[in-house]
């Protein structure tokens, strides 16, 4: 009898696998969004909440924000020992509690409590989900799952912005406590989702469930629980974890270790993406696009609702686009180019709202929707599992949380601002954010290898060569590790076949 309910093996199990991780990112897209059609302007929500000002609206938006960075550093120190489904559970557990303290408030004290909650159990979701499919994933077609994450993230800002803009007409307080407690939904859908699905091999295997790990891997191949594929997979998890736990129980400082892992050099490039992730712009666009259109480019208060839900689905296209082409053209020239193209459009913004004129303000709202389009190709799907792809077995759970915990501390930096910056220097804004483009286009070129094609097991030699850049600048592509290398294979083939001589009776046929 299976540990888990469904019995479910083959693409059918990944599937599964995939549509939970996804439903916590449509749940993160939901709450991300839902703030941005009923904040900053004269309707039932000023009125209830005595008209917040540019400073009390950066907090009601922005303090989500530092919930979700509690919610992730709460997934670095128990997220190991729990698991991936018992913090997802977890998650959406405290998600619907939020939802519930939003839907009731009355005052601006509830609602802040309610942004903390759910940011809390956003930020556990947000720090698990890339893990959980991560190690779930077939390597050859791994990218394109993993960017389905970014998709339907913004599928839930989507349906978040036009649902603020559906309730917008209502007169009474159900124009601000529907789409609030609407998220309630998504986040119920997700335990129940996540109920009947199995834990992840490599934590089994690390939590010495050997039994269980070879059950899971032998669904998820689709394979007989003998099949020499299976065994050959527990095997070379089962290497790189002793490899990986010669130094006894997990030491915080090993995170800022050089040496043979390079964890330090991991760390760094985990938290500067989430760095780049956020000072592209594209949360001040998301959280504030009706704003922005009504103040900056002086746009009714109607049409800029329409516009921000139109960008927000031009923005859904461009995610969509990624899933394609992830592991055909990689994580390096996808997050290059699209730098290059976020550069250029707000450089225009600038251009155009300078004039000070209607004609160039629609122009510059164009670009906006062109920043959208551009943005989901790179940035928005490889800093939530690229963290998670270039991290060893052991520190996987820490890396995740610290990315999770490093993006939302950002997210909340330019989400506190943004309002206030547009109040001081206006248009200007959009110059701060082009400058930061054009400075991460060398960022990713010389620091950031490429995993397209890689296995888990094989990711740790990408980071074998000594350096400031890890042999990155010097090879072409980014690619100092082709996937299948020969070497490795023997190497672990050897290994192997010692292993099984030695202590096959350690792992146990099912």
């Amino acid at each position: 009898m299976h540990p888990w309910k469904h019995n479910f093996r083959g693409k059918t199990l990944i599937f599964a696998v995939t549509a939970a991780a996804c439903q916590a990112f449509l749940l993160l897209g939901f709450d991300q969004g839902v703030m941005a059609g009923i904040i900053g302007a004269d309707n039932r929500f000023g009125r209830d909440f005595n008209s917040p000002d540019a400073d009390m609206q950066g907090n009601i938006t922005a303090l989500y924000d530092i919930g979700c960075v509690v919610g992730s550093i709460a997934c670095y120190f128990i997220g190991e020992h729990f698991g991936r489904r018992t913090m997802l559970m977890a998650g959406g557990s405290i998600m619907i509690v939020g939802a519930v303290i939003l839907a009731s408030s009355d005052t601006v004290a509830q609602l802040i409590v309610g942004r903390i909650v759910t940011g809390i159990g956003n930020g556990m979701n947000s720090s698990t989900a890339p893990v959980y499919l991560t190690e779930c994933a077939p390597p050859s077609y791994r990218g394109a799952l993993l960017t389905l994450q970014g998709t339907v993230t913004i599928l839930g800002v989507v349906i978040a912005y036009w649902m603020d803009y559906g309730t917008s007409f209502s007169e009474s307080s159900f124009q601000w406590r529907f789409p609030l407690a609407f998220q309630a939904l998504f986040a119920i859908l997700l335990v129940l989702q996540i109920i009947g699905l199995p834990e992840t091999p490599r934590w089994l295997v690390q939590h010495d469930r050997y039994e269980e790990a070879r059950a899971v891997t032998a669904a998820l191949e689709d394979k007989d629980l003998d099949h020499p594929d299976v065994n050959s997979m527990i095997l070379n998890i089962r290497i790189g974890l002793e490899e990986e736990q010669k130094g006894g129980p997990f030491r915080f400082r090993e995170l800022f270790t050089w040496g043979q892992t390079q964890n330090l050099r991991r760390l760094l490039i985990v938290i500067s993406i989430q760095l780049g992730q956020q000072w592209t712009g594209s949360n001040m666009i998301n959280y504030y696009a009706p704003v922005i259109f009504q103040n900056s480019m002086h746009l009714s208060r109607d049409l800029s609702l329409i516009l921000g839900g139109a960008a927000q689905c031009t923005y859904l296209v461009g995610s969509a686009i990624p899933v394609l082409l992830m592991d055909r053209f990689g994580r390096r020239s996808l997050l290059m180019a699209c730098t290059a193209g976020l550069c250029f459009c707000f450089v225009m913004v600038t251009i155009l709202l300078s004039l000070g004129t209607e004609g160039p303000a629609y122009g510059a709202t164009a670009f906006i929707f062109l920043f959208q389009l551009i943005y989901g190709i790179g940035w928005l799907p490889v800093p939530w599992f690229y963290p998670s792809e270039i991290s060893t077995t052991r520190t996987r759970t820490k890396m995740q949380a610290i990315a999770s915990g490093w993006n939302w501390m950002f997210v909340f930096t330019v989400v506190k601002i943004t309002p206030i910056s547009f109040d001081n220097i206006g248009w200007r804004t959009f110059i701060i954010f082009a400058v930061l483009n054009a400075a991460f286009i060398p960022m990713v070129y010389c620091f950031y290898p490429e995993t397209k094609g890689i296995t888990l097991e094989d990711i740790p030699l990408l980071f074998n060569k000594g350096g400031v850049t890890g042999g990155v600048l010097a090879s072409k592509g980014g690619r100092t590790v082709t996937p299948h290398q020969h070497a490795q294979e023997a190497h672990v083939d050897e290994k192997m076949a010692s292993r099984q001589v030695e202590d096959g009776a350690e792992l146990p046929q099912a």
